[in-house]
Order: structure tokens, then sequence, then C-alpha cells
């Protein structure tokens, strides 16, 4: 991690991103809190404001990974801070104002300027560190990850009690403040920043971004092994969507249904103590193994732990597994997050970041779907975990036939003067 911590774009990054998502979680957990006090006869406004966080990605997901390809990624990953603050100035004058509509407008374009920036900070990345440390960097931002699921709802939930939602939306504002400067800071090469060369927003019309937005598709299809990763987020997608909702039928309807309130509260505590372990361990075996070793191994553990989890009937043991199964997901997500930079061709590096949150979408929204459709008529808890283990299962068989192969013949390519991997 020394090496990591000795590159002063890297550290400016890093705290960047943290900065930023820090300005995204508190404001939106308070936010919620504020929702569920002052309207507690609408629920429906808290589960409105979640979908104005992530609808954004439906329609800007053909945009972002162009505009990081083809336009200045250092300055689009700073204005997305400075965009971020204005919007959040306007929020807080809405919230003010008390006009909602407005409000939910805001939240929504906010967070579709918010999807720029992972594209363009990942592109940064890949061009200033060495193929090395790719996985050590993966791995901290898997901790990063794991500290805003262990105490984002705390931290959201402290600041509403203590500065109330107003104070709330200015801490957003001060991280993103904090993340431009960060960003702007920065002194990174040209090449990097502009990989395609000299281009404009002007330059940039639908017929284009379309024409780029599929060639960055067809660039993943003709990558068998890009190709096999990128299908791993839509089993991403399906855990996600599934364990969006599954953790509190567990606990309302199995395990403890006169307390689930302060066990959800425990299994989000449980969850990410096992991601950042996690985090921990995976920076350590990407040292020693192989991604594809690692991605291997963690599903293979992961499809018995999600069976396990449909049949344990103490919440503690249930918990003790959650916990274990953050483990498991964190190296999981270090080796295929690792891994990409090494494969992605520099100039293609946002288009392929930017397809992956809405293939995460569509796995999260057939899990979401189907547990809603099946659950409880024709689906029983344990029945719907045992199909989540044989899913990984069968991600494993995939992955176990698939990518031992594809690695080493990428690896031979990667060998080859003038490929750039």
């Amino acid at each position: 991690m020394g090496e990591l911590f000795r590159n002063p774009a890297f550290v400016k990054l890093f705290t960047a991103s943290f900065a930023s998502q820090m300005g995204t979680t508190i404001g939106n957990m308070a936010f919620a809190f504020y929702l569920l006090d002052h309207f507690a006869s609408q629920p429906s406004y808290a589960s409105f404001a979640e979908l104005m966080y992530s609808l954004p990605t439906l329609v800007v997901f053909f945009l972002v990974g162009v505009a990081a390809d083809r336009l200045d990624r250092q300055r689009i990953a700073e204005y997305s801070g400075w965009i971020r603050l204005v919007l959040t100035i306007a929020l807080l004058a809405s919230v003010y104002a008390g006009i909602l509509p407005l409000v939910f407008t805001i939240l929504f374009l906010r967070s579709g300027v918010a999807k720029f920036y992972a594209p363009a900070e990942t592109a940064l990345l890949q061009g200033i560190m060495p193929e090395e440390l790719y996985e050590r960097a993966a791995g901290l931002n898997q901790m990063i990850f794991g500290v805003f699921m262990l105490f984002g709802v705390g931290m959201g939930a402290l600041a509403y009690t203590t500065i109330g939602i107003y104070g709330a939306i200015m801490l957003d504002g001060v991280g993103f403040i904090v993340s431009a400067l960060l960003v702007r800071a920065c002194k990174i090469d040209k090449a990097v920043r502009q990989p395609a060369g000299e281009a404009s927003w002007r330059s940039l019309n639908l017929r284009s971004v379309l024409k780029d937005f599929w060639t960055g598709v067809i660039y993943v299809l003709q990558n068998r092994l890009l190709l096999t990763l990128i299908i791993g987020f839509l089993l991403f997608g399906l855990l996600n969507g599934a364990f969006a909702v599954l953790p509190m039928f567990t606990m309302k309807y199995k395990l403890v249904p006169d307390a689930y309130e302060r066990f959800m509260s425990l299994f989000a505590i449980f969850l990410g103590v096992g991601f950042m372990i996690g985090s921990a361990i995976g920076a350590e075996l990407s040292k020693r193994l192989k991604p594809h070793i690692v991605i291997i191994l963690s599903l293979l553990l992961l499809s018995g732990m999600m069976a396990l989890l449909g049949v344990v009937n103490n919440v503690w043991l249930y918990l003790s597994l959650v916990s274990l199964a953050g483990i498991l997901l964190a190296p999981l997500n270090i080796a295929i997050g690792g891994w990409l930079p090494k494969i992605v061709e520099p100039a293609m590096m946002g288009r392929v970041i930017g397809l992956t949150d809405p293939v995460l979408m569509l796995g999260q929204s057939v899990a979401l779907g189907l547990i809603s459709l099946l659950y409880p008529q024709w689906l029983s808890l344990p029945l719907i975990y045992t199909v989540l283990a044989v899913v990984v299962l069968l991600a494993f068989i995939l992955y176990a036939v698939t990518l031992p192969g594809l690695a080493r013949s990428s690896n031979r390519k990667l060998e080859q003067p003038g490929i750039n991997g």
C-alpha cells in the first residue's frame, strides 16, 4: 500500500473519491430520515427518492463512458463535483421552500451528474499507476465501500439528528467542494486525460455518441475475457437486488419478527465488517494469486454460503454467515476490479466502466422483480436462497471452465509488442 500513497496523484484522487462518496451518502441517508419524519403517512416518498438515485443510470448510461473516453477525464471528474455543488445549493433552497416535486427533480439531476464521475476517475487511475498496483487500488476502493456500508446509515442519522436536514445537505456540498478541488490539483499527463486527443462538448452529438457507445459494446463483445468478466457484474446485480430485500424478509418473517428493525441495523454492520476484513484479505491475495483463481475460489465458497443462509434458524448465526459472505465478496470485487484495467485499452476504459452500471442495474431489477412477483406465493425464503446458491454455483462453473484459458490467451496477447493492456 505504501507505493500507492507515495503517488501524489493517487492520494488526491483517492481522497477525492472518499469526499465525493461522503457527499452523496450522508445527504441521501439524512434525506430519507427527513422524509420519513415529515411525511410519515407517505412512505412512498422515501421509495421515490431511492428511485431518483438509481433511475438516472437508464438515462445517461450510453453517454458517461463516451464522455470519459472523448473529453478531458480530469475536467469531467472535477466538474462533476462543481455541478453537484450548484445542484446541492438548489436542493437546499427547494427543501426550505417545501417544493417536493422540485426536490425530487434536483435529486434526479444530481444523481445523473454523479454517474459521470466513476468512469472518468477509474480511467485516470488506470493511467497514473503501474499495472501491478491495480489490485491494491481496487482493494482500497472496496475498503471505502465497506466504510460507507458500515457507517453510512449511522452517519446519515447522526447528521440528521445533530445538524438537521439543512446541515446534512451543506455537508454534502463540502464533500463536493473537497472532491473538485483535489481532482483539480492533480498533475496528470494529457495523454491520460485525453487519450483520443483534443475534443469538446460541442464536438459531441447524438449520432457520434451512439456510434462511440456502440463501438464500446462491440469492443466488449469481441474480447471474450472482458465479456466474461462483465457477466460477473450481472451476478453482482442479482445479489445486490436480492439482498436489498431478503435480509429484511428473513428477519421479519423467520428469525426475529418482533425486533427485525434492530437486527437489520446489525445486518448492515456485520456485512460492512465483512467487507472491510475481506478487502484487506483480497489485497494480500492479489499479490500471491492470479485474479482468476481468486474469482473462482470466491464463487465456490460463496455458493455454499448462500445455501447456508437459507437454512439457519438462529439470527446470530445468520449474521455471522453474512459477515463471511462479505469477506468472500470483497476479494471477488477486487479481483475483477483490478483485472479490468490490465486488459482494457486506455482509450476504451471509460466506455467499459460505463457499461457496468446498466448491467448491474439489470441484474438488480431482475432479482427484485422476480422476488416481488414470486414471494411468498410461489417461492419460500429457503428456496430463494437456494436459487441464489445455484446461480452463484453456475457462475463458478462458467468461470472455472473459461477463465484459465482466457487468462492465458490474454497474457500472450499482452506480451506481444505494441499491445497495450
